[in-house]
């Protein structure tokens, strides 16, 4: 399999890139740590301004412009085509049903302060109990379901400020 890469440069352009595309590339490091590269018979100075490895972000001078890049692995690229991208993390407001079932118990109300991790309350399905618990701090807004009411996937349980 293919390993590929995609550069997203100033957040506007996107660009993907085959292991082995990079590895033909003609670039020469300089002593300077500047790189001098030949595309399509075509020179251009390039040097490395800043850089966050972890996050895989770097400022990069292409003769006299500055350009931000960040590239995705092809981990990178699997989670986001599944949807889970972690940088995209959203605070979660709505807690929802992840499956039909029934109410056990309702272990908050309205107006309670909760922690991440925190018990809000417990959905049977399919002969097992399952606990659903804060996914942040915060306050619970309203409790749309009460002890012994079945619910649908997806259904609306508890609303969080």
């Amino acid at each position: 399999m293919e390993e590929k890469y995609k550069v997203k440069v100033n957040d506007s352009m996107q660009f993907e890139f085959s292991r082995e595309q990079i590895e033909v590339l003609d670039l020469q490091a300089n002593a300077s740590g500047a790189g001098h590269v030949l595309q399509k018979h075509r020179s251009f100075t390039t040097s490395i301004q800043k850089s966050d490895f972890l996050e895989r972000s770097y400022t990069i001078r292409v003769n006299s412009a500055a350009y931000e890049v960040k590239i995705f692995n092809e981990l990178d690229l699997l989670i986001e085509d599944m949807g889970l991208s972690l940088a995209a993390a959203q605070v979660i407001n709505d807690i929802k049903a992840p499956m039909p079932g029934l109410i056990l118990d309702v272990q908050v109300t309205p107006g309670d302060e909760v922690k991440e991790g925190d018990y809000l309350l417990v959905l049977e399905a399919m002969k097992m109990e399952n606990t659903l618990t804060a996914p942040r701090d915060g306050v619970v807004k309203t409790v749309e379901v009460q002890k012994g009411q079945t619910v649908d996937k997806n259904q609306l349980l508890i609303e969080m400020e």
